[in-house]
């Protein structure tokens, strides 16, 4: 637990020092009436525009860096080009962004009856972009450490890849071997991907300079998928013992038969397994960010009271602000930990023969 203390302790230093200064949502004020600025100032329209996937990428609340559009119309086309042409409500080739209805901040197009579709969608989005520098990131790390046990062999690394293995060694024999035993080797290539994934992207998210400042894992599609990973790999690594205590399992004969009352209690949490790891990880990195906007939006909503309010509110947000950002670093860790923890959990339960085996010997 102590490498536990020491990462956590690291990472709130660089947290504290680098990443918070630019938390603090952009609004310009060019020597308008600080009240009238307030007023129009929309805090849900402002949280939900930072929460929320977009087709371009707002650097510093100033510069915007366009993305690629990649679409298929009803017809079959493929239409590829650049998001700065949907700008400001523009339309091109046909779609535009709607700002209402069902497909609110989604690229729709306009059949021949004049009627909004949404088009088949393949656009490298905000999220999408964090994804990928998540992914890249992950795999320099790895490729990385492997690269330095390559040329030095078995000598420790120090400094940065010190700190690297460190976390390797403890996910690897304090859950995945303690849980998993034998079947540790095999499992372990997806529950340490997994782990340095979400791990690196809650960090990234947290970094409020370019490129970082995407809530990838506060987007439930992504925890979903996620999961939906950890259900695959559970269920198709199941042994006959675990698919037995499913739908035949050890109780009385009357719980399963003739009303399979067990049975469909066992298969039901089958499904809620990964629903429960998808809703946790979404809903505590959606909460954390949602926090913060919440407190820093309050320096303008105060604004209208006058400077006496505008600067007591002013400290109160952004050092509440702070606090928030230095626990958002523990619970990034927590989540990244805890995801991995419980899969390896369910992945040791799909597989009960070779875990008694594992502890006999």
């Amino acid at each position: 637990m102590k490498r536990i203390k020491y990462i956590l302790m690291l990472s709130a230093l660089v947290v504290g020092i680098t990443m918070v200064p630019g938390v603090v949502v952009g609004q310009e004020v060019e020597g308008e009436d600080v009240k009238e600025e307030a007023e129009a100032f929309n805090p849900k329209e402002t949280i939900f525009e930072h929460l929320s996937d977009e087709y371009w990428w707002t650097i510093a609340g100033k510069a915007v860096l366009p993305l690629p559009v990649i679409v298929r119309d009803n017809e079959g086309s493929w239409h590829v080009f650049c998001s700065s042409r949907l700008r400001n409500g523009q339309s091109y080739e046909g779609f535009h962004i709607s700002h209402s209805g069902a497909y609110e901040r989604k690229i729709v197009g306009v059949d021949a009856n004049g009627q909004e579709y949404r088009p088949l969608d393949f656009s490298i989005t905000k999220t999408a972009a964090g994804i990928i520098i998540s992914a890249v990131v992950t795999l320099l790390l790895v490729f990385s450490l492997a690269r330095y046990y390559r040329r030095r062999g078995m000598k420790a690394p120090r400094r940065g890849m010190g700190f690297l293995e460190m976390i390797v060694e403890m996910i690897y024999k304090e859950v995945v071997v303690s849980v998993l035993g034998k079947d540790a080797r095999r499992f372990a290539p997806y529950l340490l991907t997994v782990f340095f994934f979400i791990f690196i992207s809650n960090m990234i998210g947290l970094i409020t300079v370019f490129p970082g400042g995407i809530n990838v894992t506060g987007n439930l599609s992504i925890t979903l998928v996620l999961a939906l990973c950890t259900f695959v790999v559970v269920n198709i690594s199941g042994n006959r013992e675990y698919w037995k205590e499913i739908f035949w399992p050890d109780v009385p004969v009357a719980l399963k038969c003739p009303l399979p009352l067990l049975p469909l209690i066992e298969l039901f949490g089958v499904f809620t397994k990964p629903m429960a790891l998808m809703i946790r990880l979404f809903a505590n990195m959606l909460g954390g960010h949602l926090i913060m906007l919440v407190l820093l939006c309050m320096i303008f909503l105060f604004s209208a009271m006058g400077a006496w309010a505008t600067g007591v509110s002013s400290v109160f947000a952004v050092v509440f602000a702070v606090f928030m950002n230095l626990i958002h670093v523990l619970i990034a860790f927590i989540q990244a930990f805890v995801f991995t923890l419980l899969s390896t959990i369910f992945i040791g339960l799909a597989r009960p023969a070779h875990e008694t085996q594992g502890k006999r010997e």
